[in-house]
């Protein structure tokens, strides 16, 4: 699954004369004044050479993306191939946000899509009745006035319906329902505390069109005082019930504590709607899923934490995933979806339970890949003659990728886009160089520097990254925090995080507490970048070494062959967590999954193969391999790359980065047969896949850019595939079209880090 850092909006062409030069971007670390931070104030040269890297000019030419890319990929690790003798291709990635289309795979296998934007909300009917599951259709109105609320009680007389509205009534519901509704709104007023669940329920005939449904939910609610709730069946009938009796307290009534302005409900309340948590399916094009959850949150007076989901989705891309809200009403949220920019809910549903990090099968991709070219297409002329040669390469790219899997890599997104990446920070902190640490996060890219000072300089860089630059220079050259935090946007959490820490009077040399000050998904972002960092090496060292053997010494799942596995336990990032075997942890818990390595007679018994072989992500729990890659971790984590630090100790004082471990499969493989297409395209602007939101009726459509009508010139690749969980599609891409075969779409703005 892939985790992409925010992407500019406006892009160039591959062919951009100002990104020809390749060139390495590095950091500056201006130092902090003596008063404010000694410990942050190494001078720039020395930082730039402790991290491997040579000072750049602000004015030097734009790096090559391509040439950056493979050159990020080697330093990540990321170096082997399964099989490098099949042909590749190549072609740009995500040229238009639609051309990466990702469907969250539930847990039951089922590819989730947005199929509607009407505002229904499954619930489930009484169990004890054996009924199917039933749709309410919530609409936002407007609020309406303050009145007091009509509440029946015992021994008061029940309020007369006027003939008017009985005759609406029997208009919607027919003669017979009519009384029948009557009837039950009597019982419920004159029997307001007693359970739903003692009343009988009615059933409207069929009613096919949407808002004749809607008002006659509506005229329920009004004539009938509130009493009764309605919720329309997926046969298009509406069932009616008594409503749940109003919440108590000490005799009167309760306004019960507000979530999003909505009235709380007590717990046996919102288990008569199904649960505590409104699952919803998200569809978003071209957002960060936090970006939604936080205008969701903000308008409900909530925090961001009363939302949860499966998995980050990318950013430059359409996707769909569900996800869930505790405690919040259907109908407030459907009233926050027209104001939804670029994204889109509905599926509304209350469950029992939430979501949590890894509660998915995976996701299904749909990519096109653009502007394609094939090894040996040199001197084909006629577009004919160039698919039919086109097919033949993808056809034996996808099925040698079927079969034999990928290296199951940590794509790039894991590392960050600064030149000081993630997993340096990681470093530094395992080492408890918690200042170094500081400083690498504040690092910044002298030309975002130079143009927020106005200069000069190669590329365009974003109005973000410049009010970065110039913030936290602010902050190292005069110690000024309120000054540096009033430049740097809020999106930067843990820049500002820690200067306004190391702001407070007092607070100059606690870097632990400004770290501390960063939310732990970020604290945790860092050491785990580390770790992959060791995965992947170790993993390419791997396939090096032994190929698609299994060896003596190799790491298995305990139990995976016979079905002895439990749910796995995921971290934080949803990556799942293989604890090693019972006899080398300290407490030998049985809940947890463990792994053993293999001896000579199982390696060669044929009974596991190279996909069931997992490699652990360094920590103080977890066993390494017995072989030749055991003795690997120790060589590189030792190495200066690796950071000088002993795989077999990894306990740490400050608990949030002192590292378990955890396991990950060696090389993975789709979960269903691989689709693909070549076809041949003439505007750059066609839109060649079309999305969810797209084949629904009536849906709202994107502005598109002008289609110019010409020859079919162009070959775009498109390809429809499911991962697991937390592998990156980036990965399997490299995988069918090897090196250099995935161009990133150039930016016309540098990411100025």
């Amino acid at each position: 699954m892939d985790f992409h850092d925010e992407q500019p909006r406006k892009r160039v062409r591959l062919d951009s004369p100002s990104a020809q030069t390749p060139a390495t971007t590095t950091p500056v670390h201006e130092p902090i004044p003596a008063a404010t931070s000694p410990a942050l104030s190494a001078p720039v040269d020395a930082e730039m050479a402790d991290a491997g890297l040579a000072v750049q000019n602000p004015d030097a030419a734009v790096p090559d993306p391509d040439a950056a890319l493979l050159e990020r990929e080697i330093k990540a690790g990321i170096t082997a191939y399964v099989n490098p003798a099949a042909k590749g291709f190549s072609g740009v990635l995500k040229q238009r946000y639609t051309d990466f289309l990702v469907n969250e795979i539930l847990p039951s296998g089922k590819v989730l899509h947005l199929e509607s934007l009407d505002m229904t909300v499954s619930k489930p009917a009484a169990a004890v009745e054996g009924k199917p599951e039933v749709k309410e259709e919530v609409k936002a109105e407007p609020k309406p006035e303050a009145k007091p609320e009509v509440e029946g009680d015992e021994g008061t007389a029940v309020p007369e319906i006027p003939l008017e509205q009985v005759a609406e009534l029997q208009a919607i519901f027919g003669e017979e329902n009519t009384v029948s509704l009557i009837k039950l709104f009597g019982l419920s007023w004159k029997n307001p505390s007693a359970k739903r669940g003692s009343f009988f329920t009615i059933t409207s005939p069929v009613i096919e069109d949407k808002e004749d449904r809607t008002k006659a939910h509506q005229a329920v609610r009004r004539i009938l005082h509130n009493k009764l709730e309605t919720v329309t069946a997926d046969d298009n009938t509406i069932t009616v019930t008594k409503a749940a009796p109003p919440a108590k307290r000490n005799g009167a009534k309760w306004q019960r504590n507000q979530v999003g302005n909505n009235r709380a409900r007590g717990k046996l309340a919102w288990s008569d709607l199904g649960g505590e948590y409104l699952h919803f399916t998200l569809y978003k094009e071209n957002k960060d899923t936090m970006e939604v959850i936080y205008y969701l949150a903000s308008q409900m007076k909530l925090a961001a934490k009363h939302f949860s989901f499966a998995g980050t989705k990318d950013r430059r891309a359409v996707t769909v995933q569900r996800v869930c809200a505790f405690r919040v009403e259907a109908a407030r949220l459907a009233g926050l979806s027209t104001n939804l920019r670029n994204a889109y809910i509905g599926g509304f549903k209350y469950e029992p339970h939430g979501l949590s990090l890894g509660d998915l099968a995976g996701n299904e991709f749909r990519i096109t890949l653009r502007d394609c070219t094939f090894p040996g297409d040199e001197g084909l002329t006629s577009i004919d003659a160039l698919l039919q040669h086109a097919r033949a390469i993808v056809e034996t790219a996808v099925n040698s990728f079927q079969n034999q899997g990928f290296i199951n890599y940590y794509g790039l997104q894991r590392f960050g886009s600064f030149s000081l990446g993630t997993d340096e920070v990681g470093k530094r902190l395992l080492n408890e160089d918690l200042a170094g640490a500081i400083s690498a996060i504040l690092q910044f890219s002298p030309r975002a520097l130079a143009a927020a000072q106005g200069e000069p300089v190669a590329a365009l860089i974003s109005s973000d990254d410049r009010a970065r630059a110039l913030g936290i220079h602010t902050w190292r050259t005069t110690g000024r925090a309120a000054e540096a935090l009033d430049l740097i946007p809020r999106k930067f959490t843990a820049e500002r995080n820690i200067i306004s820490h190391l702001g407070l009077k007092g607070r100059t040399g606690d870097f632990q507490g400004a770290l501390g000050n960063v939310p732990r998904n970020l604290r945790l972002m860092y050491v785990h970048a580390y770790q992959s960092l060791v995965w992947n090496t170790v993993a390419g060292r791997r396939w090096e070494v032994y190929g698609g053997r299994v060896v003596e010494g190799d790491l298995v799942i305990v139990g995976e062959k016979d079905g002895g596995v439990d749910e796995p336990e995921v971290d934080d990032e949803g990556e799942v967590i293989v604890r090693p075997g019972a006899e080398d942890r300290a407490t030998g818990d049985a809940d947890f999954v463990r792994a053993r390595p293999l001896s000579k007679d199982e390696a060669e018994s044929g009974t596991w193969d190279v996909f069931d072989i997992v490699l652990p992500l360094p920590g103080w729990d977890v066993v390494y391999p017995a072989n030749e890659i055991g003795a690997f971790y120790k060589e590189f984590m030792g190495s200066e790359t690796g950071g000088g630090l002993d795989p077999h100790n990894m306990r740490r004082r400050w608990k949030d980065i002192s590292l378990s471990g955890g396991y990950r499969k060696v090389l993975a493989r789709p979960r269903e047969r691989v689709e693909w297409e070549v076809k041949a395209y003439g505007d750059a602007n066609e839109q060649l896949v079309s999305t969810d939101l797209d084949a629904i009726p009536g849906a709202p459509r994107r502005q598109e850019q002008t289609v110019q009508e010409g020859a079919n010139e162009r070959i775009a690749v498109v390809l429809r595939m499911q991962l697991g969980s937390s592998q990156y599609a980036t990965m399997a891409l490299r995988e069918m079209m090897k090196a250099g075969g995935v161009k990133s779409y150039a930016a016309d703005y540098g990411s100025g880090r």
